[in-house]
């Protein structure tokens, strides 16, 4: 047999086995892709409710799924962290905080839109979400009735009542005129 024999055979073998390893590369790469993805579009459909649980969800796996071997998600990685920084310091009664905390966020979504290979400006993810004002003042109003209540349960803070009247006052009152 000559050389060109050996490789006919060697290929045929080892044809299969390749193939199924390239595919198999391929769709861990591609669900890698998805995951970053998820976690990209997830933060962009919840980033005027910043404090909703999706949104947390999504900011709590960015380090599972940005690889900092890599230089683009690396940059991801580092605005995470500066975020991720900034959030966990007391919040002081400043109106520039909320400012900040955006611009690090913004940041963050364009370096990942960078990864992905999506052609968003700063300007655009800052500024071209939707968010009813009914959505605002109902997780207001959610917020309050839980604070109330916890104020109650702690006795901290009594419930109003004004009576009217009593049921057994009008059974009392029909007695008295038999």
């Amino acid at each position: 047999m000559e050389l060109s024999d050996w490789l006919t055979i060697a290929a045929i073998l080892l044809g299969p086995l390749v193939g199924i390893q390239l595919t198999r590369r391929l769709d861990e790469r591609k669900e890698k892709r998805e995951r970053k993805l998820r976690v990209f579009k997830t933060l962009m459909a919840t980033r005027s409710y910043a404090t909703s649980q999706e949104h947390v969800n999504a900011l709590n796996i960015i380090d599972l799924e940005f690889d900092k071997s890599i230089d683009k998600e690396k940059d991801v990685l580092i605005a995470w962290n500066a975020y991720l920084d900034f959030l966990n310091t007391i919040r002081p009664i400043d109106p520039q905080w909320n400012d900040k905390r955006t611009e690090l966020f913004v940041e963050m979504l364009y370096r990942m839109a960078i990864v992905l290979d999506y052609d968003f400006e700063k300007t655009h993810i800052k500024n071209s979400s939707y968010a009813p004002q009914a959505h605002g003042n109902t997780e207001n109003d959610l917020f309050n009735i839980r604070k109330g209540l916890i104020e109650v349960l702690e006795g901290k803070r009594s419930i109003p009542m004004d009576v009217m009247k009593f049921p057994f006052q009008e059974e009392t009152n029909q007695n008295d005129h038999k």
